[in-house]
């Protein structure tokens, strides 16, 4: 079972619900980013903005498959500009009607995660406007790009701060797909200049993938 991340342009979007629909996927949630690409890349592209729409969901092992071919074939994710989607594997499920919903319904369901050890999702969490700073920090050790979700803690009135980071606050979530070879780089180079005690504020933690899609990332 698969916590799926898609991350496409806003006019893809219902075509993805009309996919997620056909494909009877549970628990699907929207929501809007913002992407990370200098505005030279969008000018050489040919984008005229930046804005992003995210959508979680989450699929078995065989629907994940599908998702993935017709985000291809219907959603050119796979091409400059079109999007990227990655399948985190989901480790345990709490209570068996919540398996069985999960699973479409499929009654003693088992799923294996076959982990793809050749990408990971880094997800940073820091403080509002904090961005550039990641971002930067992220290329010079060779992140092509990532993707801002904006957000707020939800720490009580007496939460302490982690070094730099209010835990109630709001935040920046940017994140980054990268190959694992440089995922240690990109990691340490975040904290190195954006990390807890930088006015940034990062907290830096990786996600194995199942499954991943994208410009850069095309899989057969």
């Amino acid at each position: 079972m698969n916590y799926i991340i898609s991350i496409i342009p806003p006019y893809s979007h219902k075509k993805m619900q009309k996919i997620c629909k056909e494909l009877k996927l549970p628990v699907i949630i929207s929501m809007p980013g913002k992407g990370t690409a200098e505005q030279s890349m969008l000018d050489l592209l040919g984008i005229e903005d930046n804005d992003k729409s995210i959508v979680l969901c989450v699929a078995n092992g065989e629907k994940t498959k599908l998702f993935f071919k017709q985000i291809h074939s219907k959603l050119n994710v796979g091409m400059p500009s079109q999007g990227i989607a990655a399948a985190i594997p989901i480790k345990s499920v709490g209570g068996e009607k919540a398996v069985d919903y999960l699973n479409s319904n499929e009654k003693n369901a088992k799923y294996i995660p076959q982990i793809n050890t050749e990408h990971e999702l880094i997800v940073t969490v820091a403080n509002v406007g904090s961005t550039d700073d990641v971002m930067n920090a992220a290329r010079k050790a060779g992140a092509r790009g990532g993707t801002v979700i904006h957000g707020k803690g939800t720490g009580g009135a007496q939460t302490q701060k982690f070094y730099n980071l209010s835990i109630a606050s709001e935040k920046e979530v940017i994140l980054i797909i990268s190959s694992a070879e440089k995922k240690a780089d990109i990691m340490r180079s975040i904290l190195e200049e954006a990390g807890p005690n930088t006015k940034a504020g990062a907290l830096v933690f990786s996600l194995p993938t199942t499954q991943i899609a994208g410009f850069g990332l095309l899989e057969e």
